[in-house]
């Protein structure tokens, strides 16, 4: 998938906001607008909802089974209903939550030496345990590309050195898009 434009980040932000107002509402997801171009193509994506900076949900899709938008959609509403960390999004939260969507370029082995912390998300898999982290967590946390490669096993359920024997490394790059609820002060 080529770079999105910045209108493109709008458009998708405003279906992850539609989503996010219909689910929570209990009436379900929302028909898809009649879009075309990039906001149609298979794209997997992941949806982070935070609250004052502190995480809300985040759930996604690695695999490009669907038209981005309706990714984007599905991840927002299951991020906000769905994620087993957290009890559902309530009503009262929805003005307060910030939305951020990352869109995933197609997954492709990356040897570990030269991961960019900051560039590239990781997915870790062995048999069936697999992990994932977005390139955002590692920078968040200060985490160097060993602590990266680590973390990203734990996440999987394996050994943190798992990398090192046998497991397979993926990378991925994101395009991030973010919206800042629009609290009011006072």
């Amino acid at each position: 998938m080529l770079p999105l434009a910045e209108e493109h980040g709008r458009i998708l932000l405003s279906v992850a906001r539609q989503a996010l107002a219909e689910v929570i509402a209990g009436r379900g997801l929302p028909e898809a607008a009649e879009l075309s171009g990039a906001l149609v193509e298979r794209a997997g994506a992941f949806v982070t909802l935070r609250v004052r900076g502190s995480l809300r949900g985040c759930i996604g899709q690695v695999e490009a089974e669907r038209p981005l938008v309706r990714t984007v959609a599905e991840c927002a509403a299951a991020a906000a209903l769905q994620d087993p960390r957290f009890r559902p999004v309530s009503r009262a939260e929805l003005d307060s939550l910030d939305i951020e969507i990352s869109v995933l370029s197609p997954l492709f082995d990356i040897n570990p030496m030269e991961i960019e912390v900051g560039r590239h998300g990781l997915l870790i898999s062995s048999g069936f345990q697999r992990g994932l982290l977005l390139p955002q967590v590692a920078v968040e946390w200060r985490w160097d590309s060993l602590r990266f490669l680590e973390e990203t096993c734990r996440k999987a359920g394996l050994p943190v050195d798992a990398w090192r024997r046998g497991a397979r490394v993926q990378g991925f790059t994101t395009q991030v898009f973010i919206e800042r609820s629009e609290m009011k002060v006072g």
